[in-house]
């Protein structure tokens, strides 16, 4: 997806020439509190932030911490996850929030908050006396408990893991990783004194747990997910020195899915993408924190694999929450890609991977998700964020309440759109200031006792200015990044063009600088396509750093009409600029139906959109319309043979046939309604018959893995179906006889789906259909 260094320099001929300088070994970004934004699109998703940061009330986040802890609650519980047995997982991510953007922008509210949050913890803490503090509540059939009551049970070896539910609790050391970050953040940006014993005594209680436990029954909590909990205990460690806390830190190790990584072999196809990053990121702070080269390997094979094999072009992964098979983006293109919290992870472990070895083409990824992913899951109208951010044709965003949904996405949102200073500039191991983002933003060096301001309307502009406001110890290298897509870059000082010295992708100025010299930087920008990993005719359009979407129509109305598709034997010469600074572009009679405005895509927060396009010349065209053609009387042939359709997933639908149904939910995928039935569940619906043989038809998704149910008729089974991905990449039908003695004298029969033993789940049903031979 993103081109290597090298031929980003042999690409751009007035770089390719210019001398080498020698490449770093390390950097670091320089603090967060030393960055002030200037007004641009980060700044205004910040201020939309702190607005709903503030007007979230942290009692009520409290509840929970308080009510376990026999303490009465300051207020009320939150709605959605907060009332789930994943409750608590907020209070983490909000005092990371609180505490980046205090550094952020200097809000005193948000570090009062802080304060106050982490004294209720300490509190909550010592009324249990043990170290224990935590929200997260568990269920024994119908009843909710306290969270804590399952650690009994590990220690005594009673293990019930089931991929996100540990002993009847949602995700528990996830949501402590959650909490673990809070509390150091707090410490780190806030000074807050109280937050790490905080964290230590925490950490006491969770190493007897560990302590109790073998290896095997280690591996069979880890299958839980865990988020990086593990990280939390490296952390732990290099802010104590403690060597008890290494020592957990390194035992909390995935082996099913870091062990092969970290021999540089692919594990992740058809797993839950978010579980095994933060695990990832946990093995990048060991490095750090133990110089072990060992736990360096996995960070570097998954961050390449995964950018290379596994993303989209806005920079996110997965669809449905899950990796697929590698580089199958174009069977992939659905309303349930790129969980947000992907790109906020992934981004992450780029500035691990960033500091280790400054490269170029690690920022050339960090820029497409930042701007592509991380602006687009947020609405800086309301301050909301999208747990999907959907790149089908037709799709649009759907965006969170303020006080009834509280997903992961939304966690991880208050924490993105408080930071988004972060990663501009960086300070390389040979003093050299490099320059990685170009968000409009002052930093004050304090080390250098330098003030420089970054003006741009980048990416909507192609000129970025550097003014040195106070030059401090006068000489230091500036390095600027020069996007993997950038072509014909240019350079001035004080309005003399000069030569670049260029390494690994980096602009580099080397001299004494004075007050008001003034560095502008042109990154000429174009309209290009950029292929599917798998596909080269299916193609997104970009601008610059920005993907731009067609407009679909407004969010509020259905989209109905097929997928529109690029009729050219030169794409990009039926474009044309609408206002292509603004990234605003039309085709010109090369679209079908017909022709499109572009805009941005991460603009287009209340519009469907379409991002990827078939694109055909006009032989390819004809024949695309012939297989539609044939479509088309495959199903009305099918519709004349329907004795009964039940469109499962739907509303009136389901009503009409009288469904009826146990731990089981309405699905969408790629536009087709239908319904599972998870483990203990089943629905069941009554269906139209006639007299004669007839089959019953289910249609299914031909990559469900790991699904075994039985299908009855009036108390009957007539059918077991197993689910194992044996038909990638498309929907399918099977049909199974109906002997005929089950509908002999009736208008209508009671159709069942159910999970075939204890273990499994059944469908998803995308629609069931009785049918004549």
């Amino acid at each position: 997806m993103i081109g290597t260094a090298t031929a980003v320099l042999s690409s751009c001929p007035a770089l390719a020439a210019a001398r080498s300088a020698p490449a770093l070994s390390r950097a670091h970004p320089l603090p967060i509190h030393s960055v002030r934004l200037l007004p641009s699109t980060w700044l205004d998703a910040i201020e939309a932030n702190r607005a709903y940061l503030l007007r979230l009330e942290p009692d009520r986040l409290l509840h929970n911490f308080r009510v376990f802890a026999g303490l009465a609650p300051k207020g009320e519980v939150y709605g959605g996850w907060e009332s789930d047995t994943i409750a608590g997982h907020t209070l983490g991510h909000y005092l990371t929030a609180l505490s980046l953007m205090h550094a952020q922008t200097g809000d005193a509210a948000c570090r009062q908050r802080v304060d106050y949050i982490v004294d209720e913890l300490a509190a909550c803490q010592a009324a249990h006396g043990d170290g224990y503090v935590a929200g997260f509540s568990r269920k024994r059939g119908d009843v909710v408990e306290t969270g804590k009551a399952l650690f009994p049970e590990l220690v005594a070896g009673d293990i019930r893991s089931m991929g996100f539910d540990l002993n009847g609790c949602w995700v528990p050391f996830y949501n402590w990783h959650k909490l673990f970050a809070g509390l150091f953040d707090a410490q780190t940006w806030c000074g807050n004194a109280r937050a790490l014993p905080v964290a230590v005594a925490l950490g006491g209680y969770i190493d007897r747990v560990f302590a109790a436990l073998d290896e095997d029954q280690v591996q069979r909590v880890l299958d839980c997910e865990h988020g990086g909990i593990n990280e939390s205990f490296a952390e732990l460690h290099a802010r104590t020195g403690d060597p008890r806390w290494l020592a957990l830190a390194e035992r909390i190790r995935h082996r099913k899915v870091l062990d092969p990584l970290s021999v540089r072999q692919d594990s992740l196809p058809w797993i839950h993408a978010n579980t095994q990053i933060p695990k990832i990121i946990g093995l990048a702070r060991l490095h750090e924190v133990t110089g072990k080269p060992e736990h360096a390997v996995a960070p570097r094979f998954f961050w390449e694999t995964v950018t290379r094999d596994y993303s989209y072009v806005i920079g996110g992964n997965a669809d449905r929450e899950y990796f697929t098979a590698p580089r199958t983006i174009s069977k992939h293109i659905t309303e349930e890609t790129c969980e947000s919290c992907n790109s906020y992870n992934m981004l992450k472990l780029t500035r691990h991977l960033y500091a280790w070895r400054p490269e170029a083409r690690l920022f050339d990824y960090y820029e497409r998700a930042h701007i592509n992913h991380m602006l687009a899951h947020q609405d800086p109208a309301t301050g909301m964020f999208a747990y999907m951010v959907p790149l089908m044709s037709g799709a649009a965003r759907e965006w969170s309440k303020p006080f009834d949904h509280f997903w992961c996405c939304v966690g991880s949102g208050m924490e993105t759109h408080a930071k988004h200073g972060e990663s501009i500039w960086w300070a390389g191991d040979d003093g050299a200031l490099l320059v990685n983002l170009y968000i409009p933003s002052v930093l004050d060096w304090r080390g250098k006792r330098a003030r420089l301001r970054l003006e741009t309307a980048y990416p909507f502009g192609d000129s970025i200015a550097l003014t040195v406001e106070q030059p401090g110890d006068g000489r230091f290298p500036i390095a600027l990044r020069i996007p993997g897509w950038c072509r014909g870059a240019a350079l001035a000082i004080n309005g003399k063009a000069e030569p670049l010295a260029v390494t690994d992708g980096y602009a580099r100025i080397d001299r004494r600088w004075r007050a008001g010299d003034r560095i502008v930087l042109t990154l000429p920008m174009a309209l290009r396509t950029e292929p599917t990993n798998d596909d080269p005719a299916t193609i997104a359009l970009l601008h610059g750093p920005v993907v731009l979407a067609a407009d679909l129509g407004p969010a509020d109305r259905p989209f109905d009409g097929p997928a529109p598709a690029l009729v050219a034997a030169d794409v990009l010469a039926g474009f044309a600029p609408v206002d292509a600074a603004a990234g605003r572009f039309r085709t010109q009679g090369i679209a079908r139906p017909g022709d499109l405005a572009f805009a941005p895509f991460f603009q287009m927060r209340d519009r469907r959109t379409a991002v990827y396009f078939k694109a055909f010349d006009d032989a390819g065209w004809t024949r695309e319309q012939a297989a539609y053609a044939a479509e088309q009387a495959r199903l009305r042939d099918l519709a004349a043979r329907s004795v009964d359709v039940i469109n499962l997933g739907e509303m009136q639908p389901e009503r009409d046939h009288q469904l009826t149904a146990k731990n089981s939910y309405a699905v969408t995928y790629r536009s087709r309604h239908g319904r599972d039935a998870r483990t203990f569940g089943y629905f069941e619906f009554r269906a139209q018959v006639r007299p004669g043989p007839l089959r019953l038809q289910a249609t299914y998704w031909g990559e469900e893995r790991n699904k075994l149910f039985d299908i009855l008729v009036d108390g009957t089974r007539i059918a077991t179906q197993r689910l194992d991905g044996a038909v990638p990449g498309d929907f399918f039908d099977r049909a199974y006889a109906i002997p005929e003695a089950l509908t002999r004298g009736k208008q209508s029969v009671l159709i069942r789906f159910q999970p075939a033993n204890d273990t499994t789940r059944c469908g998803p049903v995308f629609g069931v259909r009785i049918i004549a031979p």
